[in-house]
């Protein structure tokens, strides 16, 4: 059986189990709690990190940016990256915006100082960076209200990984109720689809122990 290995407030690994699924390969997953560094993980993984995807015939996996590319070669149907060189590279461009740019000024901000600090010990929230989270988290929903308003999806007219990446973030901060959807209706009706297909089933369903979601989390007509 394919397994990967993650943890509920990883983004990485949200947008991975979204793809998986789209794609219709059957997997397990396994928390990992990273900040343990167990010796076992770390065979598979020096580097410490989820995700890691075990391929059923043993093939291990590391980084998204690299399992994403693996699981596009190796599954090609259905494609999530674009049917052409053009669309292929906005959807890279859109995956390293969200995963990047948006996870450190939004992202690492809010469910870092909300969620996380309450796993890794040594992490104190600081209301600086919570501020300065909810500060940001508006310019990123106005630019996800543009894509969406211009196209179908954010990278074009079919889904993608970069829907996914946005996504996976997005689900996050949903569950810590720290997307103010109102004002946003076109990256509000864009997360509504999303969240609506039968790959994002399993992120809804889910708790992260000892933190209850937001009371819409889980609507898909929030």
């Amino acid at each position: 059986m394919r397994t990967l290995h993650h943890v509920w407030f990883s983004a990485a690994c949200r947008m991975l189990r979204l793809g998986l699924a789209e794609k219709g390969l059957d997997f397990a997953t396994r928390v990992e709690r990273i900040w343990e560094q167990r010796d076992a993980f770390l065979a598979l993984n020096p580097a410490g990190e989820v995700p890691v995807l075990i391929e059923p015939d043993g093939t291990t996996l590391t980084e998204a940016w690299v399992i994403t590319e693996y699981l596009e070669e190796v599954y090609p149907d259905p494609g999530l990256l674009g049917a052409d060189p053009v669309s292929r590279a906005e959807t890279r461009r859109l995956m390293i915006w969200f995963a990047g740019r948006f996870a450190a000024e939004v992202t690492h901000n809010l469910v870092g100082q909300k969620i996380v600090s309450r796993f890794v010990h040594d992490l104190h929230p600081s209301a600086g960076a919570i501020r300065a989270g909810r500060e940001a988290v508006g310019y990123h929903l106005d630019y996800i209200d543009y894509l969406a308003e211009q196209r179908r999806w954010l990278a074009g007219d079919a889904l993608s990984w970069a829907d996914l990446a946005a996504g996976a973030e997005l689900s996050l901060l949903d569950y810590a109720g720290e997307v103010p959807w109102d004002g946003h209706p076109e990256a509000r009706t864009w997360y509504a689809r999303l969240k609506s297909r039968p790959s994002f089933r399993p992120l809804l369903e889910e708790e992260i122990p000892g933190i209850r979601p937001a009371p819409h989390y889980a609507d898909p007509d929030f």
